[in-house]
């Protein structure tokens, strides 16, 4: 049976995170046609399992993701050497030493490059030319290189002259769920009309810009949950708005029962992504149904097939806000579940994983 290792995730079972998700439920529906090998961050999980849906898990003491997640990539990859026939490596942080091994391995390596990971504001200019460097080496030194968008897509066609292959995400992991009388009563503001954005707390998900909208018009209420104490901007914003009457800043939400509840009972969703490609979080919004307020790039716009409302800043923000009704919202909401139900379910996704393995 073919050996494929998976480099680059935090590891499953996964907690959070759309890589994360992607490995789970590449292990769920291929474990009987592959022998799969997931590095995990030692960091990330107290109970190490030895394995999880069939995978065999390595954990490697360091954090998966920041300044870490370079050496934590370039170990697993020189780990993966040994015994697999085939690398999954998804994004770039560890993809700087893929020339080194292409000197004396031809083992199969397929990169997911993520969504363009060197534009993200957060990087300074050292880190943005370091990820722009492992992105052009994932590129040229691997087999294949997977896109989770047609902008992404275009991008290395034009950029790198090299046809990836177009992947998105799944999303039919989330089902709708009614809210509890225990949740209702742990959030009142939720028997209340609401507007939700799940997200990290970073610049480039235009979170500043959603606040401001919303400090602004106090007619309807707005539930962001992010990880606020991670950053400089989170803490900032935090203290600057949590005093707002209609603005509720929630901590990460790990439970996915908690979690279906609060989308799926929201007015409406709004997406401040301006980076990366397909966002997870995007496409979970759209299977579950709900009417899609987004920010206006080119990414969002093709995942949503134009079918979403778009802004740019606040202002456009807070004129949709305005002049929104629910009939406009119920046509947008049957169409994002359309979209979602026709292109991000998982086990088409695994199926051209499968194609490329």
């Amino acid at each position: 049976m073919k050996k494929i290792s998976i480099i680059g995730t935090v590891g499953i079972p996964a907690k959070y995170g759309g890589f994360e998700t992607l490995v789970e439920y590449l292990v769920k529906n291929l474990c009987d046609s592959y022998e799969f090998i997931v590095f995990c961050s030692g960091k990330s999980y107290s109970q190490r399992l030895d394995s999880y849906n069939g995978a065999k898990l390595i954990y490697i003491n360091l954090h998966a993701n920041g300044i870490q997640s370079i050496l934590y990539d370039i170990i697993s990859i020189f780990k993966s050497l040994r015994f697999a026939n085939t690398l999954l490596i998804l994004g770039v942080s560890g993809c700087i030493i893929l020339p080194f091994v292409r000197l004396f391995s031809n083992k199969r390596i397929i990169v997911n490059i993520d969504g363009l990971e060197w534009k993200r504001d957060k990087w300074g200019k050292v880190a943005k030319w370091f990820l722009k460097l492992s992105e052009k080496f994932a590129v040229k030194f691997a087999d294949v290189i997977v896109a989770d968008n047609k902008v992404i897509q275009e991008y290395v066609r034009s950029e790198y002259g090299v046809q990836s292959q177009l992947i998105a995400y799944g999303a039919n992991h989330v089902k709708k769920e009614l809210l509890s009388d225990g949740l209702k009563s742990k959030y009142p503001f939720l028997n209340n009309r609401y507007a939700l954005t799940v997200c990290r707390i970073e610049p480039e998900n235009n979170i500043h810009l959603i606040l401001q909208a919303f400090s602004v018009y106090k007619n309807l209420n707005i539930v962001i949950i992010g990880n606020w104490l991670n950053s400089k901007y989170g803490m900032e914003l935090k203290e600057k708005y949590i005093s707002h009457e209609n603005i509720f800043l929630l901590d990460p939400i790990y439970d996915q029962h908690i979690l279906n509840q609060i989308r799926s009972n929201c007015y409406l969703y709004i997406h401040g992504h301006s980076a990366g490609g397909t966002n997870p979080s995007l496409v979970e919004a759209m299977y579950l149904g709900l009417p899609i307020l987004a920010f206006g790039v080119e990414y969002n716009k093709e995942t949503t097939k134009n079918k979403a409302l778009y802004f740019h800043n606040k202002d456009e923000l807070l004129q949709l806000l305005k002049s929104i009704n629910d009939e406009q919202l119920s046509v947008i909401a049957s169409e994002m579940c359309k979209i979602a139900k026709e292109n991000y379910i998982w086990e088409n996704v695994a199926k051209d994983y499968e194609r490329i393995f």
